[in-house]
């Protein structure tokens, strides 16, 4: 008899916890992982009519991703969330941190609150939940976090967010080198431009979507499935080898001048 050969990227026995789960990029990613035959537990907070079209595209595919609402800012959030990987395993073998909000204004229009809320969820709470998972983590579990370009660029009335993700990906360059002797690999994937709802919330949208599509060498953005196809590779154990790196899919677009 042929022994099955699993596929290199293949994520079957695997328990992976995706914040922000439910919509965009998290969403496709939970699919995505969930396709590939991880156990999904998919964090969402307010929009529940997401979160039932997800669990409803699951179905009709056959598949299961477990949903968690839970406010990731909160001592009961992080409670909840630790409470619903349980459910599905006694260890976990991946984060990918997709949470995120923002603000979009220029700064005569930014409050203090605005900073706090917005560092709160992108930053905070993604130091708090790995170290609130940390006993959990299998050997060999994956920690993706999620950027965008803003990061380490300017962009119009994106100063916060932009400051609060490049926060993420030195933080999780910190924690790569901290966590590695447990066997814990620590990745950033920066995300180009895609057409998810989040863009409704951004000022000039047409016209930055315009002009993201004239920088990408192949003339269109790049899609919600080859991201979540970036983020299977790095919890796969195929990217075994792959620790503090920040891979960028964003169709060439960060090559443009």
């Amino acid at each position: 008899m042929t022994a099955e050969i699993q596929h290199p990227f293949s994520l079957a026995g695997k328990t992976i916890l995706v914040a922000g789960g439910t919509r965009g990029i998290g969403r496709a990613i939970s699919i995505q992982f969930a396709r590939a035959g991880a156990g999904v537990v998919a964090n969402y907070l307010r929009n529940e009519k997401a979160a039932a079209e997800l669990h409803a595209s699951a179905t009709n595919e056959g598949l299961e991703i477990a949903l968690c609402r839970a406010d990731l800012t909160t001592d009961r959030g992080l409670e909840q969330i630790e409470r619903a990987v349980e459910a599905q395993s006694p260890v976990l073998s991946g984060l990918v941190y997709c949470a995120a909000t923002g603000v979009h204004r220029p700064l005569a229009e930014l409050s203090e609150s605005h900073f706090d809320w917005t560092m709160n969820l992108n930053v905070r709470a993604f130091f708090r939940l790995s170290k609130r998972l940390l006993g959990r983590f299998e050997h060999s579990a994956s920690i993706v976090a999620v950027r965008s370009w803003g990061a380490v660029r300017a962009l119009p009335d994106y100063a916060l967010v932009g400051a609060s993700k490049a926060a993420l990906e030195s933080l999780a360059r910190h924690l790569a080198v901290e966590l590695a002797p447990r066997g814990i690999r620590v990745n950033v994937l920066t995300a180009g431009a895609v057409l998810t709802d989040a863009w409704n919330a951004i000022p000039g949208r047409e016209a930055r979507l315009a002009e993201a599509v004239r920088r990408t060498p192949g003339g269109q953005l790049v899609s919600l499935e080859q991201i979540a196809s970036a983020a299977q590779f790095l919890c796969s154990d195929a990217s075994a080898g792959i620790v503090g790196h920040t891979l960028v899919v964003d169709g060439g677009a960060g090559i443009v001048g």
